[in-house]
């Protein structure tokens, strides 16, 4: 015989048809797997850019701002976004005891004057950013 029949080609067209939806529902968590690395890598991006933002800001307003807060756990109604934004970003501010030199191994005891601890969080995720900044950069 020369060539295919026309059932042959029903049935190979079947086949490849049965086959083929098992092959893309294996793609599906790889689809929804970029879909979840994109989300995170935009909230990384979006960190940051704010904590590239406060590093800019002037030592002394970032100091009067961690003085006034007195609380590395409590956010800075200043420099925070505002309540109800989407990925808000919380910074929270306080001067950085790099010394040690009340001998608590505290870092937020005995603060020194010069030192600025700076972290940035995603509301409501683990994802967060911290730096220090001096006021002798």
């Amino acid at each position: 015989m020369a060539g295919l029949s026309y059932i042959e080609v029903l049935i190979a067209t079947a086949l490849i048809a049965i086959t083929l939806v098992p092959a893309i529902e294996a793609l599906t968590p790889a689809l929804q797997g970029a879909a979840i690395h994109e989300s995170s890598t935009v909230q990384q991006f979006h960190l940051a850019a704010r904590l590239e933002a406060l590093l800019a800001e002037p030592f002394a307003a970032l100091d009067a701002e961690a003085v006034a807060i007195n609380d590395p756990n409590v956010a800075s109604t200043v420099y925070s976004d505002a309540a109800g934004a989407t990925n808000r970003r919380l910074v929270y501010l306080s001067r950085y005891d790099a010394d040690n030199a009340d001998a608590d191994n505290d870092f937020f005891t005995g603060m020194d004057a010069g030192l600025v601890w700076v972290r940035v969080e995603l509301q409501g995720t683990a994802q967060a950013m911290e730096s220090l900044t001096s006021q002798y950069e």
